[in-house]
């Protein structure tokens, strides 16, 4: 699996044979938000290696990931209150240091999202009616999950 490069300036980097992506590279060439990734790398469920203050992952890694049956958790099979509500969820960087958001479908899901991030404070859930997209309430991260009764480890 390679991928293509498009026409933005972030590209992979090449040393002899080795192929590294950046969290930038995935970001733009998968579509998937720099939060998920940052997330994904963290959590092991993408093998990657951090070089300084920067994530990258191998082509290896990559093929690994895409090749490897989903896995899902169990919580996320069964109904549950959190999930039956009218509400979504979007987790957002406060600052320019996290400028991605995430949008999340149960409480459940913020709660992990956010318990793999290494700085709570750089966040907040904006918490919004599903149909009206009418926002009902913004939180700190740390405040929704005092009040969403998980607790982060650490």
């Amino acid at each position: 699996m390679t991928l293509i490069p498009n026409q933005n300036p972030t590209m992979p980097k090449q040393i002899g044979s080795l192929i590294l992506y950046s969290i930038d590279d995935l970001h733009e060439q998968l579509g998937v938000s720099k939060l998920t990734l940052r997330s994904y790398l963290r959590s092991g469920r993408i093998r990657g290696r951090k070089l300084g203050v920067s994530w990258y992952v191998t082509e290896e890694s990559l093929q690994e990931y895409f090749n490897a049956p989903e896995q899902r958790s169990s919580e996320a099979e069964k109904p549950n209150k959190s999930n039956t509500h009218n509400y979504r969820y979007i987790v957002q960087g406060i600052n320019d240091l996290v400028s991605e958001t995430e949008e999340c479908e149960t409480t459940s899901a913020v709660i992990e999202l956010l318990q793999q991030q290494a700085i709570l404070s750089l966040f907040q859930v904006k918490i919004m009616e599903r149909n009206s997209k009418k926002v009902v309430q913004i939180l700190k991260a740390r405040d929704f999950i005092e009040q969403h009764g998980a607790k982060k480890e650490g």
